[in-house]
């Protein structure tokens, strides 16, 4: 979940147009998983500079596309749960193949 002081911003319209923005550009794919030759729906948009409350008013690290990645679940949660489940991202999305994503209503 969201830090406190990262809250308004992660509901912002500013956010919400810059996050669907690059999930399109990025074609809605995991680019880690893409990276190693793997077809995984990216359905997180992650920081790579991670937003902090001295930074979170600078546009270069919030926005900037060059400071954004497209991650599938798993790789979100290996980058800030160590490889372990987080609650708050358990949906599971399919890529068909015309690349488009959609959501996975139940898990086997």
């Amino acid at each position: 979940m969201a830090k406190d002081y990262a809250k308004a911003f992660y509901k912002s319209a500013t956010w919400e147009h810059c996050r669907k923005s690059y999930m399109k550009y990025k074609g809605g794919l995991c680019e880690r998983c893409l990276a190693n030759g793997i077809i995984s729906a990216g359905v997180i948009v992650h920081h790579k500079k991670y937003i902090t409350p001295e930074n979170i008013s600078n546009p270069m690290i919030t926005t900037d596309f060059n400071n954004l990645e497209l991650l599938c679940i798993d790789c979100h949660n290996n980058e800030h749960h160590h490889g372990k489940k987080s609650k708050r991202f358990q949906k599971r999305f399919l890529v068909d193949e015309n690349g488009g994503v959609s959501p996975i209503d139940s898990l086997p």
